[in-house]
């Protein structure tokens, strides 16, 4: 008969509690058939830690080794950035440039931005329990209206029709292509420079056309978006923290 820690570790959600000075870490768990040892690795996107380990390792053994980097995992999940709610005078940024939330309850309307005189603000009327949701909302509108602009200028250039465009809250991309031409994208590049987003929307259009990350592909790819390169670089380095932009503070 399996044991409590081994029912809850080889579940679809399988995980580990790691207690170490005083704290208890959830560490994910996943096997691979091509994985030889064990790895560790802390994901800033969802603030949570993943181990992965070959496909016939023992349980006991995942939990030891990751007891033993327990300090490891707790100096990587200090050093992550905190998370920013989306409430009234925090700041997000929008197309790259950093906006404060304003509350303004007596006005009319939903969300919308200004100059302020201090920099640029998106502001919110009503309820102030509503803030979080509506600007999430006004986000995600403002996303699919510049990557609607962005998909149908690059399609026209290549002479393609996608689907469909779908929003999302993606972790692992960014954006995808499916086979019959339908277009996923992560809300969040609205977050990111223009130009970002543009590069995104270029990506996944020239995958309609060539569904991997062939010669041919990335030729497609710079034709439409040249410089690939340095909006690769920029994801890199500044992606994972746009995932905690509307995230609840601990």
């Amino acid at each position: 008969m399996l044991s409590l820690f081994e029912r809850r570790a080889s579940g679809s959600d399988a995980h580990i509690d790691i207690a170490h000075a005083g704290e208890v870490f959830r560490v994910a768990l996943r096997r691979l058939s091509t994985s030889r040892r064990f790895t560790l690795r802390v994901r800033a996107p969802t603030r949570d830690v993943l181990l992965t380990m070959p496909q016939r390792s023992s349980l006991r053994a995942a939990k030891e080794f990751a007891e033993r980097h327990a300090a490891w995992i707790g100096a990587r999940l200090a050093r992550l950035p905190r998370p920013i709610a989306f409430v009234a005078g925090a700041t997000t940024p929008l197309r790259g440039v950093d906006h404060k939330i304003v509350h303004r309850p007596r006005q009319r309307g939903v969300v919308w931005t200004e100059e302020g005189p201090e920099g640029p603000l998106i502001c919110v009327a009503g309820d102030e329990a509503f803030i979080a949701r509506r600007v999430a909302d006004y986000l995600k509108r403002e996303a699919r209206r510049d990557l609607e602009a962005a998909v149908k200028r690059h399609s026209q250039h290549l002479g393609v029709e996608p689907r469909r465009i779908v929003l999302r809250d993606t972790v692992s991309r960014w954006g995808s292509c499916s086979s019959t031409g339908g277009l996923n994208f992560s809300w969040r590049l609205i977050l990111a420079p223009p130009d970002i987003l543009d590069y995104l929307a270029a990506h996944e259009v020239a995958h309609i056309l060539h569904m991997n990350h062939s010669p041919m592909f990335w030729k497609v790819t710079r034709r439409l978006f040249p410089a690939a390169d340095r909006a690769e670089a920029w994801l890199r380095a500044h992606g994972a923290d746009l995932h905690r932009f509307g995230a609840k503070a601990a």
